[in-house]
């Protein structure tokens, strides 16, 4: 089973690179941005810090709050941290500015897209949530309350306040709410590893969720504020509206 587990560490740090790549596309398009990316971009306003590194410190910050709600990281947790602030910084690096309504329209379009194919590689591969999705299934795991509610509330309380500390949100942001959930669902099953073979895999780490109570994948990549439907064993947006990365 070698093979399928080089197939699922390529699978994971292509998907984490490409997400990236997309949140770099929608920042570039300066139509608005996703709640998380928001909050990101009002610290970086604030800061001396570059977007990926102000991506990375509150990946790992959120990951803090995972020890208190008795959630355990995988490898694609902490990968998630760490790659996705590089790779967004590394195609800023390169990605000029969209040059014109229909340039921003065909980037923010490219963005959310691919957003949702790289959510489907690096959340298929099943190395574990990423910091923010886990951060919502432990808060719904010990307040019992729905993933719906406790999801619209964490990205209602990151939109305000990045919006207060001054990052940008517009039709961007509606867009990627409306589309990344539909867009997910699609392509989530297309890259997703059976569990069993995850489960045999040599070697593989923690797989996703793996902690008392129902199982629960969620989409850091998208970040998706609507309720979840399994499929095959990976938990899948349920078509509807994100609160929501």
């Amino acid at each position: 089973m070698d093979w399928l587990l080089g197939r699922r560490l390529v699978q994971l740090y292509a998907g984490l690179g490409l997400y990236g790549f997309s949140m770099a596309l929608m920042i570039r398009a300066g139509l608005g941005l996703d709640p998380w990316d928001v909050f990101h971009q009002g610290l970086q306003e604030r800061t001396p810090l570059s977007f990926g590194t102000v991506t990375v410190v509150v990946g790992a910050a959120v990951l803090l709050l995972w020890w208190p709600l008795r959630q355990w990281p995988g490898l694609g947790t902490v990968s998630n941290v760490v790659v996705i602030g590089v790779s967004v910084d590394a195609s800023l690096a390169v990605l000029p500015d969209a040059d014109g309504l229909a340039w921003q329209s065909v980037f923010m379009v490219a963005s959310v897209v691919l957003n949702a194919v790289a959510g489907g590689m690096y959340i298929g591969a099943r190395f574990g949530a990423g910091p923010r999705d886990g951060l919502m299934t432990g808060l719904v795991a010990r307040t019992g309350r729905s993933v719906r509610l406790v999801r619209t509330c964490i990205e209602v309380s990151v939109l305000a306040a990045g919006l207060a500390l001054g990052g940008s949100a517009g039709v961007g942001t509606v867009v990627y709410a409306l589309g990344i959930g539909p867009l997910v669902q699609i392509f989530l099953p297309l890259f997703t590893v059976p569990k069993r073979d995850a489960d045999a895999a040599p070697a593989a780490g923690p797989v996703p969720d793996a902690r008392p109570g129902p199982a629960l994948d969620v989409p850091e990549p998208g970040r998706v504020a609507a309720g979840l439907a399994e499929t095959g064993g990976v938990a899948v947006p349920a078509g509807q509206a994100p609160g929501s990365q």
